[in-house]
């Protein structure tokens, strides 16, 4: 038994309150070195005859990556407070792994051996808004959406779609466009809008605010956003904005007056200043966002600065009942700071979405003070060097998804912001290659795992581009310009996703990942519903063993509504090159 590999905490990922009354605890060990582990555990004040009284349960294997394997247990303590160990099988050996090390046989004559969680407080838990876990997110970035109000556009707006954009050029996008395809998104299933800034600013990305409380004129004004908002809801459509607090623009109004007035400036302290008179070169003498100096960096821990952010924060759920915020450059703002937003805007709206954009580790963001979610990188990077570049084999994938669910609670996974591409990085048509078959495999795989998915508008109708400022180009609206049968496999897949709750909501379980034929199958399953995907990711047809002893069961196939009795010990299924299948799992 390798006793270095084995390791718990009871903290974060490895032990947390998965609700008001119920434990999850996590122990990893080295892959493949453990047989079984049984979880010992039992109140630290229940004693008798001077022997603490403690129980065991088995765990189960919840998967495995590269270096680890991980189980899994759930406990409800009655009096929500818990002493606990692990009792580890291999062969013949027997282990009892403690807070205090390895024991042959558990002590009995003092609880302090044992890891400890002192109590299960409601305030403590993490919470996400429940309806995240349902919401197909839709990523907008305004300025190339639609133009609904071209009166509005700015002077110089290129014709739409007429040419590729440039980081500084403009074609007239507004809010109004998105009001007038708010039924296009409905069509397709989404339920939640992420739109990208929206607030004054000279630039067409807006990330550079000027003023937090105006709506950009370009993009329309405060009624037409309430319009919007208004018609989303009405359409079950939630709606996300963009707060830019790491930084703002160069135009914004205090940095302007410590620019005039320097260190007489009453906002001076409202920035990282390194020294009078500011200069912008060769490196700006005040703190900014990756030395832009139109970006200057906001002291948010002072208090005057702090007030404004919150005050900006509540004004647009107070004012135009948005539902969620997305935090730009969050891991570059202090902890304290988001503890006191994620109470002002809960205390105003108790369901509203903290999304932070955090592209690393981000357990110090999700201990339940702070954030709800952040962008799923470590997903997204993952299922594009499997699916698109085809740089790792099924197994290596299956690991990397394994160990992603594994460094987070069950609960910050149920709300994770799960996307394939934004803003900021190619599209992916273009990552692929232009390979559509490969596209649908990404939908397919983001649309069937754990999190709450986001597609960035227009991948769903094979829009392509690179990096910025490519992938920012208009939204093609030309019926005969977009691929149909992209969009429909999409389509069906949100529908699915609606139907069955397995696929939203289920556990999700990597059954087998073949690095010969680099073929996947995994199941998804929330109580007596399981939805089985088969993926075949390889330019060969391949004939594929399903590895479930499904007798006595239906299988009904998703996409084409075909069901027939499982009546063989094996069962095979026949997928052409990029090939797919999903099966309802239905007993007889």
């Amino acid at each position: 038994m390798r006793k270095e590999a084995i390791y718990h905490r009871p903290a974060d990922n490895f032990a947390y309150a998965y609700d008001s009354e119920t434990l999850h605890l996590r122990l990893r060990t080295k892959k493949d070195d453990i047989d079984r582990v049984e979880l010992l555990h039992g109140d630290p004040y229940d004693w008798q005859n001077g022997a603490w009284q403690f129980q065991t349960m088995p765990m189960r294997k919840t998967g495995s990556d590269e270096l680890f394997d991980y189980w899994f247990a759930e406990v409800k303590p009655p009096y929500r407070r818990l002493r606990y160990g692990f009792v580890l099988y291999s062969g013949e050996e027997k282990l009892v792994y403690t807070e205090k090390g390895f024991y042959f046989e558990a002590p009995i004559d003092d609880t302090a051996y044992y890891f400890c969680f002192p109590f299960l407080h409601r305030v403590d838990l993490f919470e996400a808004p429940d309806w995240v876990k349902d919401t197909v997110w839709y990523q907008i970035f305004p300025e190339r959406f639609a133009n609904g109000n071209p009166s509005i556009s700015p002077e110089g707006s290129r014709p739409w779609g007429n040419e590729d954009p440039t980081p500084t050029s403009f074609f007239g996008g507004d809010l109004q466009g998105i009001i007038d395809h708010l039924d296009y998104l409905v069509d397709l299933g989404i339920t939640g809008i992420y739109l990208t800034p929206i607030f004054r600013s000279p630039s067409n990305h807006k990330y550079d605010t000027a003023d937090y409380f105006e709506v950009d004129p370009h993009f329309g004004d405060k009624e037409t956003l309430k319009t919007l908002i208004d018609r989303c809801h009405e359409k079950g459509i939630r709606v996300m904005l963009d707060a830019v607090f790491n930084h703002c623009g160069y135009e914004f109004a205090p940095f302007q007056d410590v620019w005039k007035n320097g260190e007489s400036s009453k906002y001076k302290d409202w920035f990282h200043i390194h020294e009078f008179p500011l200069q912008t070169e060769s490196r700006p003498n005040y703190d900014t966002f990756a030395f832009v100096p139109q970006m200057p960096k906001l002291n948010t821990a002072n208090p005057e600065v702090k007030r404004y952010l919150l005050d900006v924060a509540t004004y647009w759920i107070r004012e135009f009942d948005i539902d969620g915020w997305r935090l730009d450059v969050a891991n570059e703002i202090d902890h304290e700071f988001w503890r006191e937003f994620r109470q002002a805007v809960k205390a105003l709206k108790p369901d509203v979405y903290i999304l932070g954009e955090i592209w690393h580790d981000a357990m110090p963001w999700l201990r339940g003070d702070q954030f709800d979610a952040v962008m799923n990188y470590p997903f997204t990077d993952g299922v594009l060097r499997f699916f698109a570049k085809e740089e790792i084999g099924a197994r290596q994938f299956a690991n990397q998804m394994v160990h992603v669910l594994h460094s987070y609670p069950n609960n910050v996974n149920e709300a994770a912001f799960n996307l394939l591409g934004s803003h900021d990085t190619s599209r992916i048509l273009t990552v692929c290659g232009g390979d559509i078959r490969k596209v649908k495999l990404l939908f397919l795989f983001q649309l069937t795992f754990t999190g709450s998915p986001c597609i960035y508008y227009g991948d769903e109708i094979g829009m392509t581009g690179g990096n910025d400022p490519e992938c920012r180009k208009c939204m093609v609206w030309d019926p005969m310009q977009q691929n149909k049968e992209l969009h429909q496999h999409v389509k069906q897949l949100i529908a699915l996703r609606k139907q069955y709750r397995s696929l939203r909501r289920g556990e999700i379980s990597f059954l087998h990942a073949d690095d010969e034929m680099n073929y996947l199958i995994y199941k998804k399953t929330d109580g007596d519903e399981t939805v089985l995907v088969i993926i075949n990711r390889s330019d060969q047809k391949a004939d594929i063993p399903i590895p479930l002893d499904a007798r006595g069961t239906w299988l009904v196939n998703l996409l084409t509504g075909e069901r027939f009795a499982a009546e063989a010990e094996t069962l095979c299924t026949s997928l052409p090159p990029y090939g797919f299948v999903l099966y309802a799992i239905e007993r007889w």
